[in-house]
């Protein structure tokens, strides 16, 4: 009778976590790409260049990109429910909001600093928004882009009040290296190579029109 027992109970917790959908699932190894720290003028690592912006304003601009690239993977990386984009993202906005603000804040001044009239420079902050949000489309690195932001974000959600610029200026650069295509490292025979693209110029002003980036005006003059 206990073996039966036994038995029964052996095939019920087979059936419970067996009926898991694969989706739950992600196992995925990716390379080392880890960058070293930033302070927001190294140029190809946020969105667009801020000339004559302060530490604190670049400081703003890191946070403010962090943040963007934490949206995209909560809406990109669902998925893979075991990496928590979502709750994560949702957290992250709730602990830091007061940093999140104020760094938002502090864009707003750069950029009515900047321009002739206050309605430019909301114009100039809607279209950097914009092209912060675009520029960390992660099609072709997804599963490195997800596992990248699933690690920052419990990092984020760890730190400090008024710390996310920190995780900023130490992690945006490995970020960045995230939405370049990589392939499976723990099992380098079931690799899938691809056929190398051009990265989008999303920090070259020639490429944007009234906000929308056209890849064609890139090559004017």
């Amino acid at each position: 009778m206990l073996v039966s027992r036994l038995i029964c109970a052996a095939a019920g917790a087979a059936a419970l976590f067996g009926a898991a959908p694969a989706s739950a699932q992600f196992y995925f190894k990716g390379p080392d790409i880890a960058g070293p720290r930033i302070t927001g003028e190294e140029p190809g690592i946020l969105a667009q260049a801020l000339p004559g912006a302060t530490q604190t304003e670049l400081r703003a601009a890191m946070v403010w990109n962090l943040r963007a690239a934490l949206n995209v993977a909560a809406l990109q990386c669902q998925f893979a429910k075991t990496l928590l984009t979502l709750p994560n993202y949702n957290t992250i906005l709730k602990d830091h909001a007061a940093e999140l603000n104020s760094s938002y804040a502090t864009l707003g001044k750069y950029f009515t600093r900047t321009h002739k009239t206050a309605k430019a420079g909301q114009m100039a902050l809607d279209q950097y928004g914009t092209r912060v949000y675009s520029s960390f489309s992660a099609v072709h690195a997804q599963l490195t882009f997800c596992a990248t932001a699933d690690d920052i974000a419990g990092e984020v959600i760890f730190s400090p009040r008024g710390q996310v610029g920190e995780v900023a200026a130490e992690r945006l650069r490995t970020l960045r290296n995230s939405l370049t295509k990589w392939g499976e490292h723990q099992f380098p025979a079931l690799q899938v190579y691809y056929v190398p693209v051009s990265t989008p110029l999303f920090g070259n002003e020639k490429c944007w029109r009234k906000g929308v980036y056209t890849p064609s005006r890139c090559q004017k003059r």
